[in-house]
């Protein structure tokens, strides 16, 4: 290969209201011992009512220029990631663009749900590999709590919000060794959000009947989940001639704690080679892996030459895997 998609640097940001279990017992019939038994939350961030998603990814992506040290000139495209967009269209990807200061770069949103920054990431690694572009911004935001019903403690406890960034860029020696990505969607309707599209417009009798909000079947996601997630892990690692010893940090998606053990129980790997912060910021979709990723980063999990494994899914159901040297 002539030249990896290395990640240049990262960036995050999220909302100042945090959102604790013992909040949620004064709004919904749950208690701080049920949360964190079943999911492993402890409390989560919340957005402002006129905060969308387009004001966490311009922080986190200015974030991530500042410490690749790139400017906007020099970004030649723009990926997020994203299922709550600021609308269905135009792309927010487009909006952050602009706001950025970023002139005449590719901008487009990608739908994969949780899988989403893995799926961004994969398409910014061809656009590098194959030399088309030098700078790629790929970010990963969600704002799921605008989502959820807060009445419904089956969903309501899982969510939060926030935003990932990273800057891609070639590198002749390390960064990207390869990524995987697959979906199927004959389990779609296992996490949903039916209302909003062109099947389910919003309608006030949509709106009455609950279809706008995000629907999660627990059980159903947790057993697919831990079996894919494990799987194409395993897969990834193959195709790079790689063993679970060779890997230094595992970064799952934050979903849910017990998924995440039952990955590592799998991979038999043990926990304390994952980076797990789901109890600090419970779900926030495409973001979880990005943000997770930087505060390994910051905090000097990670260093230089690392071989990290990033595995994700999401609705869809969509998975992905993806290897680096970082």
């Amino acid at each position: 290969m002539s030249q990896y998609a290395r990640i240049l640097g990262t960036g995050i940001c999220l909302p100042e209201r945090v959102v604790t279990n013992r909040d949620l017992e004064k709004m919904v019939s749950t208690s701080d011992e049920w949360i964190r038994e079943r999911t492993g939350v402890v409390e989560r961030r919340v957005s402002d009512p006129d905060t969308a998603a387009s004001d966490l990814a311009v922080v986190a992506a200015t974030e991530a220029m500042d410490r690749a040290g790139v400017t906007p000139d020099e970004i030649e495209a723009v990926l997020v990631a994203t299922i709550t967009p600021d609308q269905i269209f135009p792309a927010t990807a487009c909006i952050v663009q602009h706001r950025l200061g970023i002139r005449n770069a590719m901008a487009v949103d990608l739908s994969a749900a949780c899988t989403g920054f893995l799926y961004a990431l994969s398409v910014a690694q061809a656009y590098i590999e194959s030399g088309r572009y030098r700078r790629i911004l790929v970010i990963g935001v969600d704002l799921l709590t605008k989502t959820v019903d807060w009445g419904d403690r089956a969903t309501c406890v899982l969510f939060g919000d926030g935003a990932g960034a990273a800057v891609i860029g070639p590198d002749p020696d390390h960064g990207v060794l390869h990524t995987i990505l697959g979906a199927d969607g004959q389990y779609a309707d296992l996490i949903i959000q039916k209302a909003g599209g062109s099947r389910i417009p919003i309608s006030r009798e949509a709106i009455d009947a609950g279809q706008h909000y995000i629907r999660v079947k627990g059980r159903e996601v947790y057993r697919h989940a831990v079996t894919v997630m494990a799987s194409v892990a395993v897969d990834c690692l193959n195709h790079c001639g790689l063993s679970k010893d060779d890997i230094r940090w595992l970064i799952p998606h934050q979903a849910n704690l017990r998924i995440i053990e039952g990955v590592s129980e799998r991979l038999e790997i043990p926990m304390d080679r994952f980076v797990v912060n789901v109890q600090k910021y419970a779900n926030t979709s495409a973001a979880t892996i990005p943000i997770a990723l930087h505060e390994a980063v910051i905090d000097g999990r990670i260093v230089e030459r690392d071989l990290v494994l990033m595995v994700s899914f999401g609705s869809g159901l969509t998975w992905g895997a993806s290897v680096m040297k970082f």
